[in-house]
């Protein structure tokens, strides 16, 4: 019998991974109805980081749930994503007076997409190769909102809308 330890059981669990890249999975999700809204909405009034939870949602699908973020692509999010997104973020009012800026306010646009498929890909891989615990989940037991590390803070109505559009928008394999 294998438990949550045994290098068969991960070996297992992570096969699963690879029928779709993590990248494709999210632009997929990402322009689906209500999506980019559900993911700003739990990003902007929850502080969920998208890539995060775009891996998570990607994991979810295949049934499984994984343990803590790596701490490498934790520092990526902080260090790239999250001054990438401030900076294009303030920009927004001059861009839309100064063609200059709205010029630049794209570059760094696209800048942050860079760093955010950058991300993905890292997660992707630390889901591959080990470096990610990933434990199977049971549906329909198994919501979401259960299997996210930061679901318990996600109370607001408007986080809980969220989430179930998320869910409802996830194809199960």
């Amino acid at each position: 019998m294998m438990n949550d330890d045994s290098t068969e059981l991960s070996a297992h669990l992570r096969s699963r991974l690879a029928g779709e890249s993590l990248w494709d999975f999210a632009l997929n999700l990402y322009a689906r109805d209500g999506i980019e809204q559900a993911c700003l909405t739990l990003q902007d009034e929850a502080g969920v980081d998208v890539t995060e939870l775009l891996w998570r949602c990607w994991l979810y699908r295949y049934n499984l749930r994984a343990g803590a973020t790596p701490p490498d692509v934790r520092q990526w999010q902080h260090d790239v994503i999250s001054p990438l997104r401030r900076l294009r973020r303030g920009l927004k009012p001059a861009a839309r007076e100064r063609s200059n800026v709205a010029s630049l306010r794209q570059r760094i646009k696209q800048a942050e997409l860079d760093a955010e498929r950058e991300c993905l890909l890292r997660l992707e891989a630390h889901s591959g190769t080990g470096r990610v615990p990933l434990f199977e989940i049971f549906r329909p037991d198994s919501t979401l909102e259960k299997v996210l590390p930061f679901g318990p803070q996600l109370q607001k109505k408007s986080h809980l809308l969220a989430l179930g559009t998320l869910q409802s928008q996830l194809d199960p394999l």
